[in-house]
């Protein structure tokens, strides 16, 4: 029995480490200056993790299992030059590129539509 608490204990310290490591500090990366600009990248951070463990009929361990994950998307910086702090997004582009699609799909079926529209007025 004690080998299920030791390795249950490790599990929690493991999504206990996962948890830490995606903290608020850790959302700011280091700052680049150079030629009196200074740049502070942004990212979203995000994990979780979860675990569990059970006992058979007998009392007896019977199966533990844990989980963990770790997300990061860049934001976007910080831009500091003369005093003034700018921000500067960071374009997905996989996203720009997947609405635009869309967008075309769209306009595609619409114009599809309103062609049969029309060719079924015309031929009444």
């Amino acid at each position: 029995m004690q080998q299920r608490t030791n390795h249950a204990t490790s599990v929690m310290e493991t999504v206990k480490e996962v948890v830490d490591s995606t903290a608020a500090q850790k959302v700011f990366g280091s700052p680049i200056s150079q030629d009196g600009i200074t740049v502070v990248p942004v990212a979203k951070v995000s994990g979780g993790g979860g675990g569990g463990g059970g006992v058979d009929g007998k009392g007896e361990s019977g199966g533990e299992g844990g989980g963990v994950g770790v997300s990061a998307k860049p934001l976007g910086v910080f831009v500091i030059k003369d005093g003034k702090v700018g921000w500067r997004p960071a374009i997905d582009i996989n996203k720009v590129i997947i609405g635009g699609q869309i967008v075309a799909v769209v306009a595609l079926l619409v114009i599809r539509a309103v062609l049969k529209a029309r060719a079924r007025h015309e031929d009444e």
